[in-house]
C-alpha cells in the first residue's frame, strides 16, 4: 500500500510539473524555466548529497547521470516549449510514448522483450497515430506544432531513462545529481549561444520554484516506491502521469478533444503501462 502512494504521489508531482512548465512557457522563454526550476532542483539535491552521502560512486557512473540529463533537457525543453504553443491534452501523452526507445535499445542488444511490452510498443505507437491526427477544431495549428515537439520530447525522454538506468549503480542521490547537473550543463550552453532575454517576472518565481520542486519530489517518490514495492507496479502507476497534465488542462485550460484523440490518448497511455509492468 505505501509502494502505491508513493508511485501515485510521483505521478501527481510529474503531471503537475509538467502542467506548469507548459503554462510558464508561454509567458517566459523555456531556457529560462529551465535554468530557474532545474536549477534550483539541483541546489536541493546538492545539498542533500553533501550532507547524507557516502564518498563519490564510480565516474562512468556519473557520466551516464550527466548524459541523461543531457536528454532530458532535451526532453523537458521539447514538452515544455510543445505545451506552450500547442494542445497540452495532445502533447503530454505523446512524449510519454519515450517508453519505446529503451525496448528499442534492448532490440539492438540482442534482448527480446515480453508479450506484455510487445503489446504495449503497439498500443503506444497506435495511441500517438491517433492522438496526433489533426488539432481540435479551432486549434489546428497549435496542435500540428505541438506534435513535433512533444515525439522530439519522447526521443529525449527515452534516452534519458536508457541514461539514468546506466547510471543507478550511483545510488538515487548521486544519479539524480548528475542528472541534474547535465541538465543545467545544456541550458547554459544554449543560454551562451542564444542569449535571449530572461528577465523572470517576480509573479513566475513561484511557479518555477513550484516546477524545480515538483519534479526533485517526483524521483523522489519514485525511487523510494520502488524500493518498497514491486518495481513493476510502482513504474506502471507513475507512468500514468500525463493523465494528471490533461485532467488539469480540462479543468483550468478547458481543452476538449474529440473522441478519436481520446481513444487515442487512453491507448498510448494503456502502452506506456503495459511496457513498464513488462
Amino acid at each position: 500500500m505505501l509502494a502505491l502512494g508513493l508511485a501515485l504521489g510521483a505521478a501527481l508531482a510529474w503531471g503537475t510539473a509538467d502542467f506548469l512548465g507548459g503554462q510558464t512557457t508561454r509567458r517566459l522563454p523555456v531556457l529560462g524555466v529551465l535554468l530557474v526550476s532545474q536549477g534550483f532542483g539541483l541546489a536541493v539535491v546538492g545539498l542533500i548529497v553533501s550532507v547524507t552521502a557516502d564518498g563519490a560512486p564510480a565516474a562512468a557512473e556519473l557520466a551516464s547521470g550527466v548524459l541523461a540529463g543531457l536528454a532530458l533537457a532535451l526532453g523537458l525543453g521539447a514538452l515544455y516549449q510543445g505545451m506552450a504553443v500547442g494542445v497540452m491534452s495532445i502533447v503530454s501523452p505523446i512524449s510519454a510514448a519515450g517508453a519505446v526507445i529503451p525496448i528499442a535499445v534492448d532490440l539492438v542488444r540482442g534482448e527480446r522483450p515480453s508479450l506484455v511490452q510487445g503489446a504495449g510498443v503497439a498500443a503506444a505507437l497506435a495511441g500517438v497515430a491517433l492522438v496526433s491526427r489533426g488539432a481540435s477544431p479551432g486549434a489546428r495549428g497549435r496542435g500540428t506544432a505541438g506534435v513535433g515537439l512533444g515525439l522530439v520530447a519522447a526521443a529525449g525522454f527515452g534516452a534519458f531513462f536508457v541514461g539514468i538506468d546506466l547510471a543507478a549503480g550511483a545510488g538515487v542521490l548521486w544519479a539524480t545529481a548528475a542528472q541534474r547537473t547535465g541538465v543545467l550543463a545544456a541550458v547554459l550552453v544554449v543560454l551562451a549561444v542564444v542569449r535571449p532575454p530572461l528577465g523572470v517576472p517576480r509573479g513566475l518565481v513561484l511557479p518555477l520554484v513550484a516546477i524545480g520542486a515538483l519534479d526533485l519530489a517526483a524521483t523522489m517518490l519514485f525511487a523510494a516506491g520502488t524500493r518498497e514495492g514491486l518495481t513493476g507496479l510502482v513504474s506502471v502507476i507513475a507512468s500514468l502521469y500525463p493523465a494528471v497534465t490533461i485532467a488539469l488542462a480540462f479543468v483550468v485550460l478547458g481543452e476538449r478533444l474529440d473522441r478519436v484523440q481520446v481513444a487515442g490518448a487512453a491507448g498510448l497511455l494503456a502502452g506506456v503501462a503495459l511496457i513498464a509492468a513488462g
